[in-house]
């Protein structure tokens, strides 16, 4: 991985800073606006993170150099970690204000999370130009802070204008950008990396990259049935999250072989989910804003499960469900028995799969990335002249 310093900058090249992590969600999107540029003209990208190994995984796949600093949780809600992630901000401010002096960026790009925080205050505190993009329809509370700092805010729907607050810069709806490997999947690789027939519909079941428990566990007791009319690829999170990994392969390994044939279970998706979305026909999953973005743009009919609490994957969520591109069961109503009923509902009838689609595809925008990416490049050139 580069090094952070300025020895290695092209004097052609376009100094960039990325800041944001955390969660899939806040990673993807940067790494597609990353890659847009590079495909344009030679980048130099420093990613600003909270020292999670995603973060470090997808700054190393782009070429870029990484560094973590300190930050803190921002809560509207009473709690005793309150003061000791309060007292981090202000570090993780300096922190930035530091390596942006030594890195000089021509403009810097938010994705959210809370440690995208202390880098834009730094950067508005430096005059380095920068975006800030939200994922999701409901905006969250660092992007509502990047806000009042950043020159332009990037918002993924039309709905959230309403709900950005106060702002310092300009407002663009762009959409919410997706790799382009997930763009060009293929069925039939799919089915033989997992080796499966393809004589039935498949179902991708996802938890986010976690894993999401309560699914697991409906999954694994609803296997029986679920599996009497389609395959499954079941992606469940890692073991070190939970360990429903090793318990839904013993329930795979008891089933008849011709149902143990329609199932694999994976702990982790990597470079494959494109091919993974290329041969599925409906998918079970969380409604986090890069699962709901990228079913979207590729027009895969889903079944949601929000997270509870979660206010922005419900109104992730409602987006697709209002166009009719996918239905809602709230957590509790999640049983087995309602999961094989939804799924089978919705696998014996091809025509209502092909009009969710297409509601599904009208809801994203496929070109978010070289979106953001010309707002970039005009604030570069900006600060330029």
């Amino acid at each position: 991985m580069p090094s952070e310093s300025t020895t290695g900058h092209s004097d052609d090249a376009l100094r960039l800073v990325v800041a944001g992590g955390g969660t899939g969600g806040h990673i993807s999107p940067a790494v597609a606006v990353v890659q847009e540029l590079q495909r344009r003209r030679p980048v130099d990208v420093l990613w600003l993170g909270s020292g999670s190994r995603f973060e470090r995984d997808a700054a190393a796949g782009v070429g870029a150099a990484y560094r973590a600093i300190q930050t803190g949780k921002l809560r509207r809600y009473l709690s005793l970690q309150t003061p000791i992630d309060a007292a981090r901000i202000p570090l993780g401010v300096a922190q930035a204000w530091s390596v942006l002096g030594r890195w000089r960026p021509d403009v810097v790009l938010a994705t959210g999370g809370f440690v995208s925080v202390p880098t834009v205050v730094a950067a508005r505190a430096r005059r380095i130009p920068t975006l800030t993009h939200e994922q999701t329809a409901h905006i969250g509370l660092a992007t509502k802070i990047n806000a009042r700092f950043a020159d332009v805010v990037a918002l993924s729907f039309e709905r959230s204008r309403a709900l950005v607050g106060a702002s310092r810069g300009r407002v663009v709806v762009t959409g919410n950008p997706v790799r382009p490997a997930v763009l060009c999947g293929s069925r039939d690789k799919a089915l033989r990396r997992f080796e499966l027939s393809g004589t039935l519909p498949l179902v991708y079941i996802t938890g986010g990259a976690q894993g999401a428990h309560v699914i697991n566990q409906v999954v694994g007791a609803a296997l029986s049935s679920l599996l009497g009319y389609v395959e499954s690829i079941h992606q469940c999170g890692p073991s070190s999250a939970h360990h429903d990994y090793g318990r839904l392969r013993e329930l795979a390994a008891h089933l008849p072989k011709e149902l143990r044939s329609r199932y694999r279970v994976v702990e982790m998706v990597g470079d494959e989910l494109g091919d993974v979305y290329a041969a599925a026909s409906l998918v079970v999953g969380r409604a986090g804003a890069g699962t709901v973005n990228e079913l979207g743009t590729l027009g895969i009919p889903s079944i949601l499960v929000p997270l509870p609490g979660a206010e922005e994957q419900q109104q992730n969520a409602l987006q697709l469900v209002e166009a009719g591109g996918a239905i809602v069961i709230p957590q509790d109503d999640l049983t087995p028995e309602r999961l094989i009923q939804e799924v089978r509902t919705l696998i014996e009838s091809p025509t209502r799969l092909t009009k969710m689609a297409g509601a599904a595809r009208n809801q994203t925008r496929g070109d978010a990335a070289a979106r953001i990416a010309d707002e970039l490049e005009l604030l570069a050139s900006s600060q330029a002249d």
